[in-house]
This record gives C-alpha cells, structure tokens and sequence, in this order.
C-alpha cells in the first residue's frame, strides 16, 4: 500500500520539516513507510531495511542522476552500470585507499587544519563551523587537486553553488542557474588545467588522474572534470558538516567529550555514531528499472526514490535507542563503519558506495586531534544550543565554543 499523506507529518519541503525532520522521520517508518510525494513526484522510504535494500538492489539505479547530478557536475561514473562503472571506479579509486592516502595527502590535510587553527588558536573564542568546517575540506581537495591556494575563495563560491543546486528540492530557478553557471566556470577553469598536466604532471591527485590507466581505458578530460567537481561537492559537503555535527555531538555530551580527549582511539567511534545519528546527507535519490515491491507497497518502473537516510539511521527496529548520541553503544562496528559493510547508511551502500570514506575519516580524524590539542578545554559559548540546518544535506548553522587562549 502506498501512502499518499501520513498523520501528522509536516511536508518535506516545509520550514516545519526543516526545523525537526527527526519527529516526522519516526511517523513516516511506522505510518507511511512508503509514501507518495505528490510535489516532487517521488516515492519516499524510510526503514533501514528498505533504504538498505535500495543501495545495494540493482533495481534502484542512478539513472535520475542524468537530471540531478549531470547538469551541474557533468557525466559521472556514478551514473554509471556494470563493467563500465567498475573500470570507470578503479581508476579513481586507488588514490582514495588507506595506504596511498596516508603516504601522498595525510601531511596536506595535516597542514591545512593546522593553518586554520592557527587564525583562531589565541583567540580564546571562535565559530568552528565559519572558521573551520567549512573552510577545512574544500582547502584540502584544491591542495589535494594541486591548484592554487589564492583560488579557495573561488572555490568556496562554487562548492556552495553546487550543493545548492543538489539540494534544490523546489525547483528555485535562480539556484539552478547559478549551478549551470558553476559548471561552465568550473570547466573553463579546470580544462586547461588537466591538460598542462598531461604534458607536465606532477605528484598531485590531478596528475594521478591523467596517468591513471586499466586494460588501455583511461579518463578523458571532461571525466576528470566532472569527477573533480563531484569531489568538491561530495567531499567538501559531507566532512564539513561531518567536522561540525561530530563536535556539536560531543559538546552536547561532556562526559563523552571528556572520553574522547582521554583516548583519541574514540574519535573513530565519535564519528561513526555522528554519521548515524546527524549524517551529513539525509537523502539520496534512486530510479526504478523495473516494478519493485518495497515497503508494503508497489513503486512502478521509471519512478523516483527518496531514500530517507537520516530516518534509516534512527530506525528503532534497527537500533536500540536511536534518538540518543552513545559512542558506546553496542551495534557500533568501528572496524566497518568506513566500509561497504557499514551499519549506518550515510556513505550508502552496494558498489556506489561512496569511494572517499576514507579521506573523510582522515580528515575529520586529524582535524578532530589538531582542534583538541589547540582547545583542550574547548566548551559551548554560555547559553548556546547547536541548530541544524539543511533537509538534502544537513549540519550545525553555527557553533561557537570559548578556550583557553594559547601561549
């Protein structure tokens, strides 16, 4: 049976539902755990099994991405099926695995928190969501990229513009024609560059990107644009708000907070419960190859799914006590929770996977050690009570904190 409204359930394009989507998260999995979205013409599911089931079952392809994602980033592997996907992966992916990330970009993501912390470490007060968060992962990929330091503010405008693009569950004209503006900037920026590095590469991810070669394929260079602009979304949006719902979580939990500083072998933990508890992305798209029964109902062929991660992730039937933050908590798996084998849903699942969850967890790991070490005693301003924004992604607005001022 398909729902056409449930009880009690503020609309997903509503200011209700971007203000408490936890509440309506619940109603939808035990009253309308498919739903039919008349607005956006979408079926919505919300049970861990179901969002599950459709990450990994080959009948919920990404082929909405031709209208979601291509517009502003251009042709991606995700789009992409079968032995054309897999290749397409394999070329992007090594540089993206434990070992090479460590050896060729761990001291580019060490530098780049620790030049931030250095603006505020003596202040004795700061924004760690204006001054860092956001700042933090978008310098780390154009470091990464090897491109020049003096375009991080360029880059910052377009970062915003294509997750506001993404996200642009209204349909506001104004917001998708600043992305297709993005996309042609990015283009007319990016181009000439991937092609001087073909004739002189260097050591940076770029580079790797051009050599990179399986059974005689190699990427073009409108592919290594579009994957570098989907980096710059993707990697940028989900440790931004990632670094900032991690630390909202712990301040909000001083006695975990406290575990943490003690031992930072939790930061591991303190990140996987954050990805399960506030993810990053609370929805992500699927279209149907073929009619497919899921959630007590029929979803026809050629339908847009929304599937609800950030309900998933509260689903009781899946966890104990959901709606409370416990780095402790026992369906926690530290050893998987940055793999396809993951417990919560926030990176997806089944072979889209998302294939930067490593440089996600060194980011936010080494960002989490550096902020510690320069704030030890770091707590909320007085008064202050973390509010999350966003409904496709969602993070902290803002987090003020006051320390001990360095030397």
């Amino acid at each position: 049976m398909v729902m056409d409204a449930a009880r009690d359930v503020p609309d997903i394009l509503s200011a209700e539902f971007a203000a408490d989507p936890y509440s309506a998260y619940k109603v939808l999995r035990d009253e309308a755990p498919l739903l039919w979205h008349a607005g956006m013409a979408s079926y919505v599911i919300s049970r861990h099994e179901d969002v599950a089931r459709a990450f990994k079952d080959d009948t919920f392809t990404t082929e909405n991405y031709e209208w979601q994602v291509e517009p502003v980033h251009g042709r991606t592997f995700l789009q992409l099926s079968g032995r054309e996907h897999a290749v397409r992966r394999a070329l992007v992916a090594p540089a993206f695995r434990g070992h090479e990330l460590r050896r060729t970009f761990l001291p580019v993501i060490e530098r780049n928190a620790r030049e931030l912390i250095d603006g505020f470490r003596h202040a004795g007060s700061v924004d760690l969501v204006a001054a860092f968060a956001r700042r933090f992962p978008i310098n780390v990929i154009v470091d990464m990229l090897g491109l020049d330091k003096s375009d991080h503010d360029r880059f910052q405008r377009w970062y915003v513009s294509v997750i506001d693009f993404l996200g642009n569950l209204t349909g506001d004209p104004g917001v998708t024609a600043a992305g297709l503006r993005t996309r042609e900037e990015f283009a007319a920026y990016l181009i000439p560059i991937i092609r001087e590095r073909r004739e002189r590469p260097g050591d940076d991810l770029l580079s790797t990107l051009c050599r990179a070669e399986i059974d005689g394929t190699s990427m073009s260079d409108e592919e290594i644009k579009a994957f570098c602009s989907l980096l710059l979304a993707a990697g940028g949006e989900t440790t931004d708000k990632a670094v900032g719902a991690m630390f909202a979580n712990l301040l909000r939990h001083p006695g975990q907070l406290d575990a943490v500083r003690r031992d930072r072998e939790l930061v591991g933990r303190a990140l996987a419960e954050t990805l399960r508890y506030t993810p990053p992305v609370h929805m992500i798209m699927r279209q149907t190859a073929a009619e497919v029964e899921i959630a007590g109902g029929v979803v026809p062929a050629g339908a847009t799914v929304i599937c609800l991660i950030g309900a998933a992730n509260r689903d009781e039937r899946r966890y104990a006590d959901p709606d409370v933050f416990d780095l402790f908590r026992a369906e926690l798996d530290e050893t998987t929770a940055f793999t396809a084998a993951a417990g919560h849903l926030a990176f997806a699942l089944g072979r889209h996977f998302c294939v930067g969850a490593l440089l996600a967890r060194t980011e936010v790991e080494v960002a989490a050690g550096q902020l510690l070490d320069a704030m030890p005693d770091m707590a909320l301003e007085p008064g202050f009570v973390p509010v999350e924004q966003g409904v496709f992604t969602r993070g902290p607005a803002a987090l003020p904190v006051r320390f001990s001022p360095a030397g």
